[in-house]
């Protein structure tokens, strides 16, 4: 894959007229990312846009109203700036380079939104607003809350921050934890040994860790005490010292689990918690912590809070129509 340092080595942008713009590109990896297998990625730009998409050779022509050839011409600057610092194109990415693309003309809407973490497998991006302060939060700030709803990449993005930190010897260990609700956090009663009594709810984790770190590397890390996996319950009376410290799925804590997690920060020491207030699973639904505990520590200006919503959502776009249509609902009862 041939090096590309910015987007003019690459790309010649020429208006024919109001409703027609040409776009030349040299780099042939950016190209192919660009229009995707089967010139999928077009297709999609083309139908998200009502355009026309035309490609030939390096060409890639666009005809409609000039509103709209505007934004795809944006939203082609958003992928190659993407592809340039990530080196990959994803498909959520296309439908966000139409929403984004056209807000700094695509020159630097990558570097706006996205505070990049930078893996042994792949780059992370921040695909939102929120998700950039939320990064930006996890660097900064010893200890952050996030809430919001499933797929905003609350977990993913800690863990991508967290890991990263351990590869860079910034901390020594990164600890993954949760609340066991499903065992009433009575694991002694589940067979096997620690891990495998709490890795079937810290599954996402593990998927997130996987994704961004390989299985090998992970699993080694896990095996030298680097990544540590702790119920919430057995983090009692313990003092996290050089550690990155999630505690995910927080909404199923009650206040006071949350508080004695907080206090166990140590020196040079960070804690994420991480939780959706719609999925509380507690028999008593009230006795949840996580909003309790953002309302007691929001005077507290070294803790960050950050609120994710259905617009914040990476998954399959159904999934911010779904949290949509049940919040509706909710509402409406």
């Amino acid at each position: 894959m041939s090096e590309i340092i910015n987007i003019d080595q690459s790309i010649v942008v020429k208006k024919i007229d109001k409703k027609t713009t040409n776009i030349q590109i040299f780099n042939n990896d950016l190209l192919q990312s660009i229009v995707g297998e089967f010139n999928k990625n077009l297709k999609k730009l083309e139908d998200l846009s009502k355009t026309k998409i035309f490609f030939r050779g390096n060409s890639i022509t666009i005809k409609g109203e000039n509103l709209n050839v505007s934004k795809v011409s944006d939203a082609i600057k958003f992928l190659a700036n993407k592809f340039i610092k990530t080196k990959s194109i994803e498909e959520n990415d296309i439908k966000l380079s139409l929403e984004t693309g056209n807000n700094t003309n695509g020159q630097n809407n990558i570097h706006t939104l996205g505070e990049l973490i930078k893996t042994p497998r792949k780059s992370v991006i921040a695909r939102s607003e929120k998700q950039s302060e939320y990064i930006k939060a996890l660097r900064e700030n010893d200890i952050v809350i996030a809430l919001g709803p499933a797929g905003t990449g609350k977990s993913y993005l800690a863990v991508s921050v967290g890991i990263t930190l351990l590869i860079e010897k910034k901390v020594e260990k990164v600890i993954l934890s949760r609340p066991a609700v499903e065992a009433g956090e009575r694991l002694g009663f589940l067979p096997g040994d620690m891990k495998e009594k709490v890795d079937p709810y810290l599954r996402p984790l593990y998927d997130a860790l996987y994704d961004l770190f390989g299985y090998e590397k992970i699993q080694k890390k896990i095996d030298t005490g680097e990544i540590e996996i702790a119920p919430l319950a057995f983090m009692r009376g313990r003092t996290l010292k050089n550690s990155f410290a999630i505690l995910d799925e927080a909404q199923n804590a009650t206040a006071t689990q949350i508080k004695m997690f907080l206090t166990r920060i140590g020196e040079n020491s960070k804690i994420v918690v991480n939780g959706d207030p719609s999925q509380i699973d507690l028999l008593n639904k009230s006795s949840s912590g996580l909003i309790k505990s953002k309302k007691i520590l929001n005077r507290i200006k070294e803790i960050k809070t950050i609120e994710f919503d259905h617009k914040d959502v990476i998954r399959h776009p159904l999934v911010s129509k779904i949290i949509q249509a049940y919040n509706k609902t909710e509402s409406d009862d």
